[in-house]
């Protein structure tokens, strides 16, 4: 029998104060973390770590398009016996350049230390999740050595363009980070139909094939990043322009079809607006390579269209993301 007197509201249980801090809008109840006072900048960080990421292809491509990418003729060392480049009346901008870039690499490296500290240690997730925490950090290491290497072959258009890749694998991981954070770690549930889903994933297979191609144009044109270091894959550049822009079209015409099968199926406003940025951002990039391929690749406007490259890798992982969702 009961204990509560007759007409006695039941008291609910108490919370206890040992409770997990939720990470996002939601929480799993898992249990609670080391330092939880920390808990609270996981996002903040999460976001700067995307932006870093995107920010080290803007300047990377910097060091490119001034023909810096040997200002520092040695790796690690900037010059032989200095870490720092050596100044004297011949010095030109390129060093600083170079050494500029390298010293931004320590930046994102400090931010993937955080994102790794902050996403290992978070016991509430899952260890699929936590474990991507620290592919950022992993990354850095990656690229530091694929840097270097470029540096002691005179910038080989394969490592840099590799260096290229790698770079946007980064971002769309980091995309990824972002928007799981705030979603649980429950078995994956689809908010469109079949159709819309098979759509995404053949918007991502030709991405790849996309930006492979933006490589190799890069790779065969002008900018070697080197004003006497000249070597540029051995490819006719005008062809490889026309199968980097057909690809491009071939994007369109599916990220088109994705479009318009979540608006005529009534999908949910999450990857309807998710799609249409993903069109913009990819109408943008494709005006700027037109403007740039009939104005003779201006640096400025090749420095742009690596910017849309990192824009559209994070725009398009968003979208995939937002054609399911996790519960807690």
């Amino acid at each position: 029998m009961s204990s509560t007197p007759a007409g006695t509201a039941a008291t609910p249980p108490t919370t206890p104060l040992t409770a997990p801090v939720s990470p996002g809008p939601r929480g799993p109840a898992g249990p609670a973390p080391r330092w939880p006072g920390l808990r609270r900048w996981t996002r903040a960080v999460l976001v700067a770590n995307l932006v870093v990421q995107i920010g080290i292809v803007v300047t990377g491509g910097a060091v490119r398009l001034t023909g810096s990418g040997l200002g520092c003729s040695t790796w690690p060392q900037c010059e032989p016996g200095s870490f720092t480049p050596v100044l004297h009346e011949a010095t030109t901008w390129h060093p600083l350049i170079e050494f500029g870039n390298r010293t931004l690499t320590g930046v994102v490296g400090i931010v993937a230390i955080a994102v790794a500290l902050l996403l290992l240690t978070d016991t509430r997730r899952s260890r699929a999740y936590r474990r991507l925490g620290a592919v950022p950090l992993a990354g850095v290491v990656v690229q530091a050595l694929i840097g270097g290497v470029s540096v002691l072959l005179h910038l080989d258009p394969a490592v840099v363009g590799v260096h290229m890749l790698v770079s946007l694998g980064l971002v769309a991981v980091s995309t990824v980070l972002l928007y799981r954070w705030s979603e649980g770690d429950g078995p994956v549930r689809p908010v469109v139909g079949p159709r819309a889903r098979a759509t995404g994933q053949a918007l991502v297979a030709v991405a790849v094939v996309l930006l492979a191609l933006g490589v190799v144009v890069t790779g065969s044109g002008p900018h070697g990043g080197d004003e006497e270091v000249a070597y540029r894959f051995e490819v006719d550049p005008v062809l490889i322009a026309k199968l980097h822009a057909a690809a491009v079209w071939t994007f369109i015409g599916v990220l088109g079809a994705l479009v318009v099968g979540l608006v005529r199926d009534a999908a949910p406003a999450r990857p309807r607006r998710a799609a249409v940025v993903l069109l913009a951002v990819t109408l943008a990039q494709g005006l700027v390579g037109y403007v740039q391929y009939f104005t003779g690749l201006p640096e400025i406007l090749v420095g742009v269209h690596m910017l849309g490259a990192a824009l559209l890798t994070a725009s398009l992982a968003w979208t995939v993301l937002t054609l399911r969702e996790r519960s807690w």
